[in-house]
């Protein structure tokens, strides 16, 4: 129960959950695990041209470097937080990564209904799977503007 699983994947969502995670620790005294799992399909993925497990892995792990040192930088923090690289289903990586955490932590990526819906959530599998209490760091929401001389109402 002295450490925080986070979830990182190289996306926004992953960086909030790191951040939130560390933020987290720093106030609890705990350290941060950061979790990225990765896999090889035999397929290439869509956006990024990889072609064998070994550089899938070389990827997943220079993402994952590369969020760690960027969030740490820009908290100024000195939380531990160990890097964990494991292959296989995001969802079961983490869930068993967690067992005997205090928290997994999570980032929404803010798929629409569509996404959802074909490929699934990582965070609610997460939910259904883990021995711990999850939180999942929301996509922030923009505040509405009003343009030069205009006002915005809402009813309540």
């Amino acid at each position: 129960m002295n450490k925080i699983i986070v979830g990182v994947d190289g996306s926004d969502g992953g960086r909030r959950a790191l951040r939130w995670a560390i933020r987290e620790a720093a106030d609890t005294g705990v350290s941060v695990e950061a979790v990225t799992a990765w896999h090889w399909a035999g397929v290439q993925d869509m956006t990024v041209p990889v072609t064998g497990p070994d550089e899938q892995r070389t990827l997943a792990e220079r993402g994952q470097s590369r969020d760690i040192a960027a969030i740490r930088a820009e908290l100024d923090d000195a939380v531990p937080v160990t890097r964990v690289l494991v292959r296989g289903v995001p969802a079961e990586v983490l869930a068993d990564a967690a067992r005997g955490a205090r928290l997994l932590v999570l980032g929404s990526h803010g798929h629409g209904r569509l996404h959802h819906a074909v490929l699934g959530s990582v965070a609610e599998e997460c939910v259904r799977l883990a021995a711990c209490p999850v939180v999942i760091v929301p996509v922030p929401h923009a505040k509405p503007f009003a343009t030069s001389g205009e006002a915005i109402a809402t009813t309540g």
